[in-house]
């Protein structure tokens, strides 16, 4: 893990919306280890943002739905580095990836002062072969980004997991401990490259201080696995006795379809494991070289995701 200069953080005004989530959970501990002493977080769960205060002091956290101007926008002022996390991830509803990708986005930039740097956080997707309403607007987002007029690092993240993981691979860790049976769509041979929250979050820390010059990078584990090596890799880390279960594509897509009748914001949905059938590798930068952090090795950030005796056991909520 890397560390940032405290001295720089002591100075530095940093907002970071959508910090109620998986990114936003993690980075919020390396800014306060780091010496950041003026960290705001703007986040529409009041559950997450809950959770988030409970575990931090000196952190100033606003409840507000991005996609609505608000009382929430004076929180940017004099903001020094504005890091954009929210995202509509999930879901079933094209307007909310609309409203919380795009409107949102809008919204947060046409507040940003001129002086302020962006660290956008953007997605894999929007390199991949995936055409769904996430990848759509996560592109639109993006692109408001790049002609903000404003000094900006995007950075194109892939699969991620870590700690306050409520989707993707956290959620499977949860259905792993809830049920005897996990259930593979098709052969499971589906190649990933999953990226730790740790090292993703170091990569942040490192572009709050440095300030590179305006640019993309795209931001891959550096370890390709199948998918379902993977979910063996989290079921030897919580010492899960459930029995991995493969069944046929249709089957598994039939069973979301019907899901979603009852649930209408599933946890896992037909588009996302559409997604996840998709053999696609992404290009490996140097990362730990342009931004000097070194990655954690895939087994050791996938033991400390799992089996930590305090992050591992909280849930945020959907």
């Amino acid at each position: 893990m890397g560390d940032t200069n405290p001295g720089t953080l002591r100075k530095t005004k940093v907002v970071i919306t959508g910090g109620a989530g998986l990114v936003g959970q993690n980075l919020i501990i390396k800014l306060l280890a780091n010496g950041c002493n003026d960290l705001h977080v703007i986040d529409k769960s009041s559950q997450n943002l809950a959770i988030a205060a409970d575990l931090h002091a000196g952190v100033t956290f606003s409840e507000a739905d991005l996609s609505e101007t608000g009382a929430w926008q004076r929180s940017l002022a004099g903001a020094d580095v504005v890091v954009l996390l929210h995202a509509q991830i999930g879901g079933i509803a094209p307007d909310a990836f609309q409203r919380n990708n795009v409107i949102a986005t809008k919204n947060v930039l046409d507040a940003v002062p001129r002086s302020a740097y962006i660290v956008h956080v953007s997605s894999s997707v929007t390199e991949s072969a995936a055409n769904d309403d996430y990848s759509t607007t996560k592109a639109i987002q993006e692109e408001l980004v790049v002609n903000s007029g404003l000094p900006y690092t995007v950075l194109r993240p892939t699969l991620m997991f870590g700690w306050f993981d409520r989707k993707h691979l956290g959620w499977l860790s949860q259905f792993m401990s809830a049920s005897p049976v996990f259930p593979i769509p098709g052969n499971g041979i589906y190649i990933r490259q999953p990226l730790y929250a740790g090292d993703f979050t170091d990569i942040i820390l490192s572009c709050i201080e440095k300030r590179p010059p305006s640019g993309c990078y795209n931001i891959s584990g550096k370890e390709k696995i199948s998918y379902i090596d993977i979910i063996r890799r989290i079921k030897a880390a919580k010492r899960s006795s459930c029995l991995l279960l493969k069944i046929p594509y249709s089957l598994f897509y039939f069973l979301l379809k019907v899901y979603a009748i009852f649930d209408r914001d599933p946890p896992f949905t037909t588009t996302q494991l559409q997604a996840l059938v998709l053999d696609e590798v992404f290009e490996d930068i140097d990362w730990e070289r342009i931004f000097d952090v070194t990655a954690t090795p895939l087994d050791q950030a996938i033991h400390d995701t799992f089996a930590h005796p305090v992050y591992s056991k909280i849930r945020l909520k959907f």
